[in-house]
């Protein structure tokens, strides 16, 4: 049965054009970029700083396995692009949401000590 299902799994490389490895080691490996992306911009956010080259960064790693996916692929059904949209959408909106908090956590914490 896990044979069978790696077969079909490997199949759908072939048929769509995309290595799922590739597909794979793109997801997982963007993913610390991503967190040291959020870090680099909260830090820069309570700094009052300009945020915007960390927010392209976390930006760039949050969807570059779907880049991957729109330049390499061939012939994706058009359900899958649907689906990858709305789980685009909803992980911009949640990691938007979690950064301001962080953001807003920070400027709390800074508000119980004076500035000289």
């Amino acid at each position: 049965m896990i044979a069978a299902l790696q077969d079909w799994f490997l199949s759908l490389g072939r048929d769509y054009g995309v290595n799922p490895l590739i597909f794979g080691t793109i997801y997982v490996g963007a993913i610390p970029f991503f967190f040291a992306s959020i870090a680099w911009l909260v830090k820069r956010a309570r700094a009052r700083q300009s945020t915007v080259l960390p927010t392209l960064c976390a930006g760039f790693c949050f969807v570059s396995a779907y880049l991957y996916l729109a330049i390499a692929g061939r012939n994706i059904p058009l359900w899958v692009w649907m689906f990858l949209g709305a789980m685009v959408l909803y992980g911009a909106v949640a990691n938007i949401r979690s950064t301001r908090a962080k953001i807003r956590a920070g400027e709390d914490d800074s508000a119980d000590f004076p500035s000289d």
